[in-house]
Parts: C-alpha cells; structure tokens; sequence
C-alpha cells in the first residue's frame, strides 16, 4: 500500500509504530500477558466489601502494598496527561476502568521515556495495553488503578470514531447502518448495548440447548450441502461439488435429514444451524439465517405447542428476568398458553372470506377483487398463503399460534384427524411474523410420494419454490417412521423478540451487505498511457484527481504546485515534473 492512500491520522500512527521500533519496543509482543482482573470484577469487589479501598474519615490511610493489586489489559478509550501524570480508560471484554499513570511510578530510574515519548505521545487511542497496578478511589470518588507497570500490547493503526458522552448524551455517534453492520468490530467497540445484544443472542441459544437437552433430545449434525433442496418452500443458492461434478444446494432446512434418524430409532433429534434461501432482503429475512429444528417420536402438534410456550416463556425469563419483552412500543407476554386460531377462520375473521370449500378459482377471484397480485402459477394453498399474509398475518401482536393450514400449503403434514382437506400444523406468530412452523408430521410414505408429485406439478406451472421428490427420503419412510412431531424456530427473529430489535441486522453479527462501494479510479496503467509516472498517481489522487478526466480542466502550473505540496508535505522527494511534462498529460487526457 502506498502511503498517501492512507489517512492523515493512518500516517500518523504508522510513523508512531516505526518511532516505537526503533527505541526497541515490540508493537505486537508475543508473550502472554497475565491479567487477573476485569474492570467490573474490581468494582464489583469493592462494592460488595471484598476489597476495601476506602477508611473512615480520620483513621489512617491503607498502605499501598495492602491495597488490592491487580493485572489488567484492554484497549485505551481516552487520555488526559497532565505534566508528570496522567489519566485514561481502559475498556476490556466487560467494561471500562480509570487508570492512573504518574511518570515516576512506571519509569522508576533515569529514563523516563516511557512515559515521556511512549505513554503521552506514540499511545493512540485505540491501542491495547497491560497495567499492574493497585486499585485505589480518587479524590473525586472513582474507583481507579494506579498503574506500577505499563505494556504496550498492540498498536491500532486506524483510529476509532469515538463517541462522547455528555449528561447521558451520546454525540459524534458511529450510527450509520451501513457502516455499523459491515464494520460490526467498530460498532461493538464504541456503541454502548450493542455487544449486550449479542450476549442475550447466546442466553437465547443457550438457555434453548439446555431445555432440549433436558428433555433428553440429541443435537446432530446434518449436511449443509445437499443433493436436493428440499424439507421447504423457498430458492436455494447452488454451487458446484468438483470432486462429484455434480451441482449441489445450500440446505434450505434439516428437516428430511432430521427424520431420516427418526427413521433409524432416535427418540428425539434436534439442530441448532445455518440455513440458506436464496430470496430477498429486509428488515426481518436474512438468505443466512439460523434455525433451530427439532423431531420427537410419539408426539403431535398438539404436544408441540405446549411444549414450545414453556420453551419461549423460559428463554424470556432467562434473556429478561420476566416473561414480557416491549418491543415496537408494545408489551409481548410469553407467558404461556398462547391464543390457538385456524387460519382459514383467521381469514375469515380479518377478510369475511370463507376459504372452507372454495375452489382454487373462487380464491383467486376474492384475491383480485382485493386488489392483490397473483397470477396463474399460484395454486389453492399459494393463494390461501398471499391472503394470510396481505390481511392476518401482521395482526397477530401476541403470541398466538395459526393452526390447521390446507394440504395444498403443506407437503409434509399429516392430514387433520377430524377435518378433512386440512391438515395438522402451526405456525407461531409475534408481533405480526411467524416465529415457528410445527407439524404432526407426514409417516404414511404412499401419501408423501403424492404429496411430492402435485409439487412438482405446481413447478411445471411455473412456481419456482415447489418443492423436489427426495427418492432417498420416500425410501426412508417406507423403513416405517413412527407418529412424529417437528418444529422449525427461527434463532434470529427469536433473538429480535427477546432482545425488543426491529432489524434483523441489529442480531447478526454481520448480515450480507451488498458489495462496498468504491470510489472509481483510473488505472496505473491508464495513467501510464498519457505518460504520469506510477509514483505521481498515487500523488495526483490524494489531491483529488482519482480519474484521468478529472485533470481535463486543470491548468498545467496550477496542478504542478497543487501535487508540490503534496510531495513537500509527505516528505517524498519525488522529482517534480515541469509544466511542459504536466501539459503533456492534460492535454493527452482530452483525446
């Protein structure tokens, strides 16, 4: 890289790294550092009366070597030197401490460059150090470390955005969305709450393991790449398997695989993974996306939608301390039991539509009478599906489960014991999204196989989400697979819900972003063509000029003293071209 595609502070901190080498100081030492300490432990202690710093008025100060000594490391937020001492802030994983450094504490004999040179002036902030110390309060109450001995762990070459606090105001924020979210490590840094998020997303997975672990359910593994997108309705992104020569799907669900071990004797199976649909972006749909899957041998949906309110009810209190969660200005309570709703009465509740008995061209007309745009491809259950989605579905604040879909919108599932035409599944809806999908699940192998066909069927009238025959998966449950119940969750929309987020980037460490956006630039060697040489572009793009047109209007000794300065002010000694050379390149920029 050259040095002018860096920034004035870059510059400045890449010649504070090379000043630190030459006095001897390794930047980027390998030995361990061994602290004993965080920065909340320490005020933890001491509020508790685990270590006492403070005397009562009038008694005798605590000796130093009796005060609580600790090692502590971090990454310095802030920095006030004041001649021979000096304050700053150390933020670790768990938080921010003070610490108090004084030139004669940590240069103890003659050389006092450590602090001199080191501390007050090569330091950015941004760096890591180590501190040992003692733990003492300052005159205005702060709970501080006084440093004895200070390290130098890593030097940070760019400097951060810092946000200033004032009264509880935040100014000089790092909140644009679309430098926060590709630059997650900026944004964990210096915006308070944003690494708490991440910390109830592990609660939320966490407490989930536990409660299936429990209940004495096995976590597995299945394959991310797969022979046939199938196990959902959605696009799968597809790639090439050179060692088969075969393409291959990103898995758009583990469900056929999770029953596939039903089938082989497992009790109950469950998978926490990634997922992969090659569909649209938004505030609630990442095509990277976690799902918790879980199948259970002799239970139905019935079974399912009781053991999934204790299951969300439980993580609430785990992520909350209650069962309520506010978000989007409303109060949510997971406390269990939830509202259960046919969906075709919720259509019918929201739209006055009866669905019941209704052919496929029937819905379609009360689609179009509704202003809804659907076409001939969409089958009875697509349909049905686009009307619960455009009227009810973003109802449904509460928690409250849809039951009892049409066949048509269900491949997988059971038939409804007493309903005949529907069959026995739920999703789970919250703040008006569907959080969970569950079924008592499809076992009869000679329905499944015509379940699959009229998918297909659906695909050749051009609905490019229809699912494929899995020939392996037919052939497994023709082995026999007992009454099963399985329930897809959503991690991520589980984690917006419990964390009270409205974007589903806020609980992705780093959701997909489209491509950075860079600034055009003619080439080196386009440059070359109109005779600049490599070393002055990088000059002529510093001063602005990044493309070959952008020197049409200049005037040839007017860009000859702007790139001067340049090169006086960087110290680069380059040989500065005549008026007559720089002519030359204007002029050729005009052909």
């Amino acid at each position: 890289m050259n040095i002018l595609e860096l920034s004035e502070q870059e510059i400045v901190r890449r010649q504070a790294l090379q000043e630190l080498r030459d006095m001897g100081i390794e930047p980027y030492p390998a030995a361990e550092f061994p602290t004993n300490a965080f920065s909340t432990e320490i005020k933890a202690k001491i509020a508790d009366g685990e270590w006492i710093v403070d005397v009562p008025e009038g008694e005798e100060p605590i000796p130093v070597e009796k005060l609580p000594q600790v090692c502590i490391a971090g990454r310095m937020m802030s920095r006030r030197v004041m001649g021979k001492a000096s304050f700053a802030e150390i933020q670790d994983s768990k938080g921010r401490i003070q610490v108090y450094v004084t030139r004669d504490d940590i240069c103890p004999g003659e050389d006092k460059s450590l602090y001199n040179a080191v501390f007050k002036r090569l330091l950015d902030i941004g760096d890591f150090i180590g501190v040992k110390g003692f733990v003492f309060r300052t005159q205005t109450g702060e709970i501080s470390v006084h440093a004895k001995e200070f390290t130098l762990l890593s030097k940070s070459l760019k400097p951060l955005p810092i946000v200033k606090y004032k009264d509880g105001v935040a100014y000089d924020k790092f909140e644009d969305p679309e430098l926060r979210y590709r630059q997650r490590y900026v944004d964990l840094v210096v915006n308070e709450g944003v690494k708490d998020t991440f910390l109830q997303r592990a609660t939320v997975v966490r407490t989930m393991r536990r409660i299936l672990d429990e209940a004495g359910y096995t976590e597995v593994e299945t394959p991310t790449l797969q022979a046939i997108a199938g196990g959902a309705s959605a696009r799968p992104f597809i790639t090439h398997f050179n060692a088969l020569d075969i393409d291959m799907y990103m898995r758009i669900a583990t469900e056929l695989y999770l029953k596939r071990l039903i089938v082989g004797g497992f009790e109950g199976v469950y998978e926490i993974g990634k997922n992969f649909r090659n569909e649209g972006m938004d505030r609630n749909h990442n095509p990277e996306f976690t799902c918790m899957e879980l199948y259970v041998q002799y239970k139905d949906y019935n079974w399912m939608m009781s053991f999934t309110e204790k299951m969300l009810e439980t993580i609430c209190i785990a992520v909350n301390g209650k069962p309520e969660r506010e978000i989007d200005g409303n109060i949510i309570s997971f406390k269990a039991p939830y509202r259960r709703l046919p969906i075709l009465d919720a259509i019918k509740e929201k739209t006055g539509f009866d669905c019941n008995g209704k052919t496929e061209e029937e819905i379609r007309e009360f689609c179009k009478q509704k202003g809804m745009e659907v076409d001939e491809t969409m089958g009875k259950g697509k349909l049905i599906d686009e009307l619960f989605g455009e009227f009810c579905e973003g109802t449904f604040i509460q928690p409250t489960f849809i039951t009892d879909y049409p066949v048509e919108m269900s491949p997988l599932t059971k038939m409804h014991r007493s309903k005949p035409g529907l069959t026995e599944r739920f999703e789970l809806m919250v703040n008006g999204k569907e959080l969970a999908n569950a079924y008592s699940e499809l076992n009869d192998p000679i329905d499944q196989e015509e379940r699959f066909k009229e998918q297909m069927r659906l695909a050749d009238k051009g609905d490019d989400e229809a699912m494929v025959i899995d020939q392996d998966f037919l052939r497994a449950l023709q082995y026999g697979m007992p009454p099963t119940s399985g329930i897809g969750i959503g991690i991520d929309r589980l984690v917006m819900l419990m964390t009270g987020k409205t974007f589903i980037q806020e609980v992705l460490f780093f959701p997909q972003m489209k491509p950075e956006k860079k600034i055009p630039q003619s080439t080196i060697a386009e440059w070359a063509e109109i005779g600049v040489p490599e070393d002055w572009v990088y000059v002529l793009r510093k001063a602005g000029f990044n493309l070959i047109s952008d020197i049409k209007e200049e005037k040839a000794q007017g860009l000859q003293q702007k790139i001067g300065d340049i090169n006086k002010k960087y110290k680069l000694d380059y040989e500065k071209p005549s008026v007559d050379e720089i002519q030359g390149w204007i002029e050729k920029s005009n052909l």
